[in-house]
């Protein structure tokens, strides 16, 4: 059958994005003022990286994806490589007491932002040449074949998740790596490998998750607010009052456009890890449940993708593109209605930072090209 270009996907993208930066303009101005004593400083900032993942998403929409099945190990090793070149001086930039920028004047780039996409390529493409030299029934199933799939199948895939989990561990980035760990996850898991590989590695992450909790206080406070909000709503728990604050004050039809208040600096982070809060109370409850349905939508649409394909690096990368971004939002959501601890996910399309949005850029592009060439 002749592939077409997903139209759908196209429209649903250029909505939020266009709608994501509409929002963002208005919401922006009190924090623009404040910090830099112009109104348009983190709107123009947000355009021009925009513009950025536009071009490079439409790049990544004419790129050959047998070229980029063929280069994605080495794109992904030149994407961790730029992990560590964070902790380097004059290059590296430190913010908030973490190393994960690299300093470029007026721009900082987040590696591990585009590490959720090239892990998704390299992933992909190692599985399916592995699953090219299984055979016709899929992956082995007998006792010495089961022996075969853990040392040439389940040992490597460990492996490459230990060493993601070192480097974003390093860059105090728990957050970026259980998203990252997860997306890779359900890769692995879309190849249809054995059930107990899965069960194993959430075993494994929930253990290793508890062992971050233990011994970084930061994250434990996280997770005792979350527990318990009501015990410091001034101090550690003020974004997440603030924030249901905001969704209440909204109520089913929001306040308008442009008319929030809680952006005047009494939501911390209004203009990215609370901006779903921002959305609740201009739009209201109305709103905010049109913009959950809309990722629901965009999830749908990319599984759709993913089955319609014929190749399987191409169906295990839309699997993981689709995966990775409405994965962001309701971690996003979920935390700003106080259903999930504080992260500092971003809102895909939606939240004030170039990295994330550039990256989200290229996966759009990846989907659509899977979409038409698949």
């Amino acid at each position: 059958m002749k592939k077409h270009f997903n139209y759908y996907l196209f429209f649903l993208v250029v909505f939020l994005a266009g709608f994501g930066f509409l929002f963002l303009a208005c919401l922006s101005v009190p924090a623009s003022l404040q910090r830099f004593n112009t109104a348009n400083y983190y709107l123009l900032h947000q355009l021009i990286l925009l513009i950025a993942g536009v071009i490079l998403g439409f790049v990544f929409y004419r790129i050959p994806l047998k070229f980029l099945k063929k280069w994605a190990p080495y794109i992904f090793l030149a994407n961790f490589f730029c992990l560590f070149l964070v902790f380097l001086p004059v290059i590296g930039l430190k913010l908030g007491g973490a190393s994960r920028w690299l300093n470029f004047g007026k721009f900082a780039v987040q590696p591990s932002e585009f590490l959720k996409i090239t892990a998704i390529l390299y992933l992909s493409a190692w599985i399916a040449s592995k699953l090219s030299d299984a055979p016709a029934s899929g992956w082995k199933s007998t006792a010495k074949r089961g022996y075969h799939n853990a040392v040439y199948i389940f040992v490597p895939f460990l492996m490459l998740l230990a060493i993601i989990s070192i480097a974003l561990v390093l860059q105090s980035d728990a957050s970026t790596l259980g998203v990252i760990s997860l997306t890779l996850l359900a890769v692995y898991f879309s190849a249809r490998t054995p059930i107990w590989h899965t069960f194993l590695v959430i075993l494994a992450g929930a253990g290793s998750l508890l062992f971050l909790i233990r011994f970084e206080p930061y994250r434990l406070d996280r997770w005792l607010i979350f527990l318990h909000p009501e015990s410091d709503p001034l101090g550690k728990g003020f974004q997440l009052r603030q924030s249901l604050l905001s969704l209440g004050s909204g109520g089913i039809f929001g306040k308008g456009l442009g008319m929030s208040t809680q952006k005047f600096g009494f939501l911390p982070q209004a203009i990215s890890d609370s901006i779903f809060a921002i959305v609740g109370e201009e739009l209201g409850i109305a709103g905010a449940v049109i913009l959950i349905a809309m990722f629901v939508f965009f999830f749908y649409l990319g599984v759709k993708i993913a089955k319609n394909s014929n190749d399987k690096f191409y169906k295990m990368t839309a699997i993981g593109i689709t995966f990775w971004i409405t994965l962001q939002a309701f971690i996003n959501i979920a935390s700003t209605i106080g259903i999930f601890p504080m992260t500092g996910i971003p809102l895909p399309f939606f939240s004030y930072g170039g990295s994330h949005l550039v990256a989200e850029m290229i996966g759009v592009g990846l989907l659509l090209n899977i979409s038409k060439n698949g």
